[in-house]
C-alpha cells in the first residue's frame, strides 16, 4: 500500500487539509500518516468548528509534530511524498 503524510499547519485554509483526508479515505490504497500543529488545531477549530481528535479520526496514523522518534521521521521511512496543507510561505520556505 502506498503511503502518504499529510501536515496540517496553521495557515488560513484547513479545509484544504480535511477534504485531501477525507477524499484519501474514500480513494482508497493510500495509507495517511498525519500531522497538525498547534496553530492548525486553532485553525481547524476556528475556521471548521472542527476538533483535532475530528481530524485524526480521518487519518490512518497520527504524529506529533515534535516526536523526533515517529517512523515518519526516519530516513528509511518508505512513502509517495508530503502535503502540507494549508501551507504558509513560512512554512514552505522553512521546508
Amino acid at each position: 500500500m502506498k503511503r502518504l503524510v499529510v501536515a496540517i499547519t496553521g495557515a488560513s485554509g484547513a479545509l484544504y487539509g480535511v477534504r485531501l483526508l477525507h477524499w484519501l479515505r474514500e480513494t482508497g490504497g493510500v495509507e495517511t500518516h498525519l500531522m497538525i500543529s498547534e496553530a492548525g488545531a486553532l485553525s481547524l477549530h476556528h475556521e471548521l468548528g472542527m476538533t483535532r481528535k475530528e481530524v485524526e479520526a480521518l487519518a490512518d496514523s497520527v504524529h506529533a509534530v515534535r516526536d523526533v522518534g515517529a517512523c515518519v521521521a526516519s530516513g528509511s521511512f518508505q512513502s509517495e511524498g508530503m502535503i502540507i496543507a494549508p501551507c504558509s510561505m513560512k512554512t514552505l520556505a522553512s521546508v
